[in-house]
């Protein structure tokens, strides 16, 4: 049973981790052919965000690993696989409550973080990503992680979902994680400008808390911050576009 556990721990931790580096490479040189120089000067930093990111795989992906293996082999949490089970109304509605959820939790763990005592502990890892990049999205000291990591394989035990349900809320997870860092707005303006977009956090919302702190804490909705008055509006590009820009520039000019 031990080695079992062990096993899935390690899988889940190395699935966790290829996702990561798959998907924040991918829009790694999506950014670099769209925003040629936006990076520029920035290796150094992205190392870090890697090798901070990979560690954080590993305390991501040891729950993941014991929920796995709990369900597989004695039936544990309410992911469920036939559709008929619940009915197929339910199906978004499952989605929705656990991106709520886990919105929820973020938000105030991350207002928490923001507390100078656990800023300094902790968080400043994260913002030391100036300006955070694609590779940010996982860029955490291990307690900030251990907050992170314990939300979705707590909810598979209080909340029915389907497993492909569930792998398009982990989709989502990942995804926002990595474009609300990458220091450009690749959604159209519909989801983050007008009715729709006053509800949903895009990196276009994102980027004003890294460029001012104390406002914009959620990961999915403005609910809380809109809610609890630290909702600040969408914020802008324009400073690292012209930063990018003179960096491209010089590159060129640099060129055989």
């Amino acid at each position: 049973m031990v080695l079992a556990i062990i096993l899935s721990a390690l899988a889940m931790t190395l699935i966790v981790g290829v996702r990561y580096l798959i998907v924040s490479g991918v829009f790694d040189l999506a950014t670099r052919a769209k925003h040629r120089g936006l990076y520029a000067g920035l290796t150094p930093q992205i190392r870090k965000e890697i090798g901070w990111s990979l560690a954080s795989s590993a305390i991501y992906g040891v729950p993941a690993g014991v929920v796995a293996w709990g369900w597989q082999d004695h039936g544990w949490t309410r992911i469920y696989t036939d559709l008929g089970d619940w009915p197929l109304w339910y199906l978004p509605l499952s989605v929705l409550l656990y991106l709520f959820a886990h919105d929820s939790w973020f938000y105030w763990t991350h207002r928490w973080m923001h507390r100078p005592r656990w800023f300094r502990i902790a968080h400043a890892v994260h913002h030391a990503s100036r300006p955070p990049t694609a590779w940010a999205a996982m860029s955490f000291h291990p307690v900030e992680a251990l907050t992170g990591a314990v939300v979705i394989p707590v909810l598979v035990f209080l909340i029915p979902i389907h497993v492909g349900a569930l792998g398009f809320v982990l989709a989502v997870m990942t995804v926002m994680g990595v474009t609300n860092h990458m220091g450009w707005e690749m959604f159209p303006r519909f989801m983050w400008g007008g009715v729709l977009g006053g509800w949903l956090i895009t990196a276009s919302h994102h980027q004003r808390h890294h460029d001012e702190y104390k406002c914009n804490y959620g990961l999915y909705f403005r609910f809380w911050d809109r809610l609890c008055g630290t909702d600040k509006g969408i914020g802008s590009f324009e400073r690292r576009s012209r930063t990018g820009r003179r960096a491209a520039a010089a590159g060129r000019r640099t060129d055989p």
